[in-house]
C-alpha cells in the first residue's frame, strides 16, 4: 500500500555532532614540518603582532611538507606532544574523562589528498571521552541566551588524529585552471575529532553548541577558530524518526553533511534534512540500518540561496577502514601529575567569565553575552580593567566603566568597520585613560566618544603613547587568570598607564574637550539659569525633578558647553534643595 504525507502524524529531529577542530601548534602532528593553523600563518594579521611577519604571506601550495608528510619511504612519525596536551585540555574543558594509556590507529581509505592512503587517528582507545557540556539556548536575535536553561549535550569522545590536504580548483591568487592541485599544505596538522551523543532535537541547537564550543576552544588557545580557513569544520550526523498515523515507527537512514565552515551552514543543512528524509522514505521506504548511511556536501548558493544538500557517497562502516594499531608510535600514557599540570593551565571560560561580570560589575545579561561572545575582546575588556584599576579605580567600578565605554563607542565603530573591538587600534590602556578622564570629570559622554575615535585613529609602528605591543599583551594577559602571564614589573605597567593617560589628556585638550572644573563659574551660571527659568526651578522645588534638564540645558549653554552634564545636575539639584 502507497503512503503519503497526509499518513505521518509526526517527525522528530534527531541530530549528533562531529566536529573537527585544526589545532594551533607549530609543527604538524608527527613531523616538524610547519602547521598552517597555527597563527604564524595567518595572512590577514598584523604585522606588529608578532615576530613571524614574513610567514604571513599567502602560503604557496606544497610549500608547508616534508618526507613524512608525503609518505616517502624511511620517513617515522615522531608525535606532537603539544598536541596531545592541546586535546587533553578541551577534554577537560567538556568533562571528559582522559584516557590514562591511548594509542594510535591507522584508518585505511584512498583519496587523493592522502599521500599515505591511510590516515593516523585513533580507533577503541580515544585521548578523550565520557564528557558533557551545557548548551544555552538562543534569543529572537539568534544570539547565546546564557542565561537560559542549558540543554546538556553528552560527549562520546575526542580523539586525535591527523589532517588530510585538500584540492584546490583554482590557481594560486585565483586564476582559472582547467585541472586540481593536489595541496599537501594542511597534510598532517594536527586535528581533534569531537563526538557528541545524539542529544540535539533543533538546529537551532546544533547552531549554540557549534558557538559555544569554538569560543570555548578560541579561550583554550588551542584554535584560531577562523571557519572560513578551516580550523573549525562541523559535520552533523543527521535523521528523523518518523510517526505513522497508525502508531507505526520509522528511523531514517543517517546523512552525515561533511565539512560545513559557517552556522548558516548548520543551520541550513539541518533544516533542509529535516525536511527533506521524510519525502524521501516516502519514496524509496529507506530506514536506517548497515549500510545505509549516506555522505551529503552543501550547497549554499542552491534554491536561490537557501541551500540545498547533494549525495556524495554511500558512507562506509567502521570496519570497512581496516583499523590497527599504528606500529611505528608508541602508546601514550597520561599519569595524574601531566593531566594535573595540563589542568593548571586552563583559564577561566566564557560561561563562568559570564556571571562573574553580571555579580562582580552590575553588568546586565547583554552586555555581559556581548563581553564574552569573542575571546580577543573579551581578553581586550579585561585589560582595560587592569589598566583603570592601575590608575586607581575599584575593580567594581573599572568593570562597569570599561563595559559602557567598549560597548558604545567601541562597538559603534566596530559594526561600522566590520572589525572586533580589539581590532580598532586603540590599546587597553587608552580606553582605562579615557574612563578616568570621566571618571575624574573632565570629559562628557560625547567627549569620551570623540576622543575614542580619535585614538583609534593613531598608530605609530607598533607603539600607541608609550604602550609598546609587549606591554599591551600583558595588560590584557593581567585579566585572564593565569598568575604565569600577570605582567612581572609593576612599575612597567604603572609607566605604562600613566603614558596613556598623559597622551589622552593632552590629546582631548588639543581637540577642545576637555571640561572647565572651576566651581566658582559653575555656581554663577547656576544661579543665572535659575533666575532666567524660574518655573523649571520652581517645578524642581515642588518635586518635579525631571524638570532638572531645562537647567542643566541652560547651564551647559552658558558655559560654552565645557560643563559635563551630570557635574551640572548634582549642582543645580543641591542649589535648589537648600533654598
Amino acid at each position: 500500500m502507497s503512503l503519503s504525507a497526509s499518513d505521518i502524524a509526526s517527525v522528530k529531529l534527531i541530530v549528533g555532532m562531529e566536529v573537527h577542530v585544526e589545532l594551533a601548534t607549530r609543527t604538524k602532528m608527527f613531523t616538524r614540518a610547519p602547521n598552517p593553523a597555527h597563527p604564524d600563518f595567518d595572512p590577514h594579521a598584523e604585522a606588529d603582532h608578532g615576530s613571524h611577519a614574513a610567514h604571513r604571506a599567502a602560503v604557496l601550495p606544497n610549500t608547508l611538507i616534508d618526507p613524512t608528510v608525503l609518505a616517502l619511504p624511511g620517513a617515522l612519525p615522531v608525535m606532537n606532544k603539544a598536541a596531545v596536551e592541546m586535546a587533553i585540555k578541551v577534554g577537560l574543558a567538556l568533562q571528559c574523562q582522559i584516557a590514562p594509556l591511548t594509542k594510535w590507529d591507522r584508518k585505511s581509505y584512498f583519496y587523493p589528498d592522502l599521500p599515505k592512503a591511510y590516515q593516523i587517528s585513533q580507533y577503541d582507545l580515544p585521548l578523550c571521552f565520557d564528557g558533557s557540556i551545557d548548551v544555552p539556548g538562543l534569543d529572537v536575535q539568534g544570539q547565546l541566551d546564557l542565561d537560559a536553561e542549558p540543554t546538556r549535550i553528552g560527549i562520546i569522545r575526542a580523539h586525535l588524529e591527523e589532517d588530510a590536504g585538500k584540492l584546490l580548483h583554482e590557481a594560486p591568487g585565483g586564476g582559472a585552471i582547467d585541472f586540481s592541485i593536489a595541496d599537501y599544505n594542511r597534510a598532517g596538522a594536527p586535528l581533534l575529532e569531537i563526538v557528541t551523543q545524539p542529544d540535539f532535537t533543533s538546529a537551532d541547537q546544533c547552531v549554540a553548541f557549534c558557538r559555544v564550543l569554538r569560543n570555548v576552544c578560541r579561550f583554550l588557545g588551542v584554535s584560531e577558530g577562523v571557519m572560513q580557513k578551516g580550523h573549525m569544520r562541523f559535520e552533523p550526523n543527521i535523521n528523523t524518526h518518523i510517526t505513522l498515523k497508525d502508531g507505526h515507527l520509522i528511523k531514517t537512514p543517517i546523512v552525515e553533511v561533511k565539512n560545513l565552515n559557517s552556522f548558516k551552514a548548520v543551520k541550513g543543512a539541518i533544516e533542509f534534512e529535516l525536511e527533506q528524509q521524510p519525502l524521501r522514505w516516502l519514496a524509496d521506504k529507506r530506514e536506517m540500518g548497515r549500510g545505509m548511511k549516506q555522505t551529503r556536501g552543501w550547497n549554499d548558493h542552491a534554491r536561490g540561496g537557501k541551500g540545498e544538500t547533494f549525495l556524495q557517497r554511500e558512507k562506509e562502516d567502521a570496519h570497512d577502514y581496516r583499523y590497527f594499531p599504528d606500529p611505528d608510535l608508541v602508546p601514550v600514557v597520561v599519569d595524574e601529575a601531566w593531566k594535573s599540570q595540563i589542568a593548571a593551565t586552563i583559564p577561566e571560560l566564557p560561561l563562568p567569565r559570564y556571571r562573574r561580570y553580571m555579580d562582580e560589575f552590575g553588568l546586565g545579561k547583554k552586555e555581559a553575552a556581548a563581553l564574552v561572545e569573542e575571546r580577543d575582546v573579551c581578553f581586550f575588556y579585561e585589560g582595560v580593567i587592569a589598566a583603570m584599576e592601575a590608575m586607581g579605580l575599584s575593580n567594581a567600578r573599572a568593570g562597569k566603566l570599561a563595559a559602557n565605554i567598549l560597548l558604545q563607542s567601541g562597538a559603534k565603530r566596530a559594526n561600522e568597520q566590520q572589525r572586533l573591538i580589539s581590532e580598532l587600534g586603540i590599546t587597553p590602556a587608552s580606553v582605562a585613560a579615557i574612563g578616568k578622564l570621566r571618571e575624574d570629570g573632565k570629559l562628557s559622554n560625547q567627549g569620551v566618544d570623540e576622543l575614542f575615535g580619535a585614538l583609534c585613529e593613531e598608530k605609530k609602528e607598533g607603539i600607541h603613547h608609550g604602550e609598546h605591543r609587549d606591554h599591551r599583551e600583558e595588560m590584557q594577559k593581567h585579566g585572564r587568570g593565569d598568575a604565569a602571564q600577570v605582567p612581572s614589573s609593576v612599575s612597567s605597567v604603572i609607566s605604562v598607564v600613566n603614558s596613556s593617560l598623559a597622551h589622552a589628556e593632552a590629546t582631548a585638550k588639543a581637540r577642545g574637550l576637555l571640561l572647565v572644573r572651576d566651581d566658582a563659574a559653575l555656581a554663577k551660571w547656576v544661579d543665572q539659569a535659575i533666575a532666567e527659568n524660574a518655573q523649571a526651578a520652581a517645578d524642581v522645588k515642588a518635586g518635579k525633578v525631571q524638570a532638572v534638564g531645562r537647567l542643566v540645558g541652560a547651564v551647559v549653554k552658558l558655559s560654552g558647553g565645557t560643563l559635563d552634564a551630570k557635574n551640572v545636575r548634582d549642582a543645580l539639584l543641591a542649589k535648589l534643595s537648600n533654598g
